[in-house]
């Protein structure tokens, strides 16, 4: 992979070039905001991951992240982050990025997280595709390849629909986590099978990743229509369009 690390720690920085080394990845380091959006906007399709320190002179993270996502929608984001807080994490997660990591990290944890979400987006497709066979959806000839009459997406264009209106700017994750739910409706998640399928993460995933990107999905989905997500109470979540049918 071709990392672009945004740490202004330069202690961190040459720390992780080291285990970047060992893993055989080629990784450049910018160390404030500024110098960060230059060396990703000089060649914004060449990189595989980005971390991304959410304290940085310049532009801060947040910043960064959205000015990323002005050029990028798939690029991965790992933003790192010593507030260890839910409403700083689902902010990052709000401007861009794919997941967090708490500061201080281990190195070891950031390496297992940054090759998952590698290893998702070469087979998240596939993994989807096992998922689907059994669905109770059925493939359109439209295009969309989950269609209730009521629920469209289409993977192709990155497009879901809810009542024939799209649900607004959803981020590479939201999507991939709301086609998960949606290709089996009313069957319910668990945060920790969600973590495998949408982010490829087991052993070092975290449940909260999963709860922060749900209340944003929500939030956009309310803006076209009635809520298609629920939480099923100590177990996880489900897609349910039973009240939009009833109000289509």
């Amino acid at each position: 992979m071709k990392i672009l690390m945004i740490e202004d720690n330069k202690s961190v920085s040459e720390m992780m070039g080291m285990f970047f080394q060992k893993e055989k990845w080629e990784a450049s380091f910018a160390y404030d905001g500024n110098q960060a959006v230059d060396m990703f906007n000089e060649d914004p399709n060449g990189w595989d991951m980005i971390t991304l320190d959410l304290n940085l002179p310049g532009k801060d993270g947040m910043e960064v992240a959205k000015e990323i996502r002005k050029v990028s929608k798939t690029v991965p984001i790992i933003m790192l982050t010593a507030r260890d807080t839910e409403s700083d994490q689902v902010l990052g997660l709000e401007f861009g990025a794919d997941d967090y990591v708490t500061k201080p990290f281990s190195p070891i944890t950031l390496i297992a997280r940054m090759k998952a979400i590698h290893r998702r987006d070469e087979n998240m497709a596939e993994k989807l595709a096992e998922s689907s066979v059994n669905a109770t959806v059925e493939e359109a000839d439209d295009g969309f390849d989950i269609n209730t009459g009521f629920f469209k997406l289409n993977s192709s264009t990155r497009e879901a629909y809810l009542n024939d209106k799209e649900i607004p700017d959803l981020t590479p994750k939201e999507f991939d986590l709301l086609k998960t739910l949606a290709s089996k409706p009313k069957q319910v998640f668990s945060r920790e099978q969600l973590l495998e399928l949408v982010w490829d993460y087991d052993y070092f995933g975290e449940e909260r990743t999963v709860d922060a990107h749900i209340k944003k999905l929500r939030q956009k989905i309310e803006k076209v229509g009635p809520q298609v997500i629920e939480t099923v109470w100590g177990v996880g979540y489900k897609f349910d369009d039973t009240d939009a049918k009833a109000k289509a």
